[in-house]
């Protein structure tokens, strides 16, 4: 963008009046009504995450109301195009995605993808968490790393959108176990509603999603969770990571908001800013304590050149798990 955000708010006050000054800073909201798009079905993390920004952003003042509209299908797949194509220059909209739409555009071969939409900002990441049913057969760590060891095609595992981060967590897993990734039994579920009903129906042997998707479940103790997928436990929760138990496997899954295409410099700025208070506040600070998400706040060229990256290495693996 040609115009930094340091410089679109040293100009708002350079301007000298106060009717010069963009409304919040006149102690009104940002935005009246701020739409957000969500390219997943109702219940899973991207929804999770959507709705903890309208709590926050509501208690901090920054919002008025705010409007949702959920599209799920194929990893964001099906939704990305809507948005790109039908959000152009819209400034008073966000897409709430993450890195397992970068899987899925790989995966998928789709001809829109991440990169067709303009990167805000990184908000959450969230390591995660392989469960069984507790009414199921297998208990243990142990019992599930042996069924995988005897037979991958035998143990189907629920998750999110195939190429997404449960489906690579479950390859590198397979992979680490001396097995061939491709012989995964992944079950793809476009929500996490719909892959808890899978869980806890015994309709899979297990299931792989961030903890805050599992963790009513958990705590009502009909789900066991066996390990975590990040490189370090996650803070009051008493599950050891796959690294502890032996496996040499760390990934985890992080969330943000991306602007539609075609928006000014003016309309960047401001969402810009809206993220940045938005991080900063003691609502949003509350939320992912609440969902043990860990904070992972960046934006402008610093969160577009990790995106790139990540793009860049994703890419490698899922080509060397056979999902690409």
């Amino acid at each position: 963008m040609s115009i930094s955000k340091r410089d679109f708010l040293a100009l708002g006050a350079a301007a000298g009046a106060s009717l010069a000054l963009p409304a919040w800073a006149q102690g009104k909201p940002m935005f009246d009504t701020l739409n957000m798009f969500v390219p997943a079905a109702p219940g899973g993390g991207w929804d999770g995450t959507a709705r903890s920004i309208e709590r926050a952003a509501k208690a901090a003042g920054l919002v008025g109301n705010m409007q949702f509209e959920n599209v799920g299908g194929a990893g964001g797949m099906v939704g990305l195009p809507r948005f790109v194509n039908q959000r152009k220059g819209q400034g008073n909209i966000l897409m709430v995605g993450g890195s397992v739409m970068i899987g899925a555009g790989i995966a998928n071969k789709s001809p829109v993808t991440i990169k067709n939409v303009i990167p805000i900002a990184r908000l959450t990441e969230e390591a995660g968490v392989i469960v069984v049913p507790s009414a199921g057969k297998i208990k243990t760590w142990k019992e599930l790393e042996a069924a995988i060891k005897a037979n991958p095609k035998a143990v189907s595992v629920a998750g999110g959108s195939a190429g997404g981060t449960d489906h690579l967590i479950l390859g590198m897993l397979i992979k680490a176990l001396g097995k061939n990734p491709r012989e995964a039994a992944y079950v793809a579920f476009a929500g996490g509603g719909p892959a808890n009903a899978a869980i806890l129906g015994n309709q899979v042997v297990a299931g792989i999603s961030g903890y805050s998707e599992f963790e009513e479940q958990i705590k009502a103790g009909k789900m066991i969770p066996l390990a975590v997928s990040g490189k370090s436990r996650i803070p009051g929760v008493n599950v050891p990571t796959l690294t502890e138990l032996g496996i040499n496997v760390s990934e985890s899954n992080w969330r943000g908001v991306f602007a539609a295409p075609g928006i000014s410099d003016v309309q960047y700025n401001v969402l810009i800013d809206f993220v940045t208070r938005l991080s900063q506040s003691a609502a949003w600070k509350q939320e992912l304590e609440t969902r043990k998400w860990t904070n992972a706040f960046m934006t402008e060229r610093p969160f577009e050149r990790d995106l790139a990256k990540d793009i860049a290495d994703k890419e490698v693996l899922m080509k060397e798990l056979g999902l690409a």
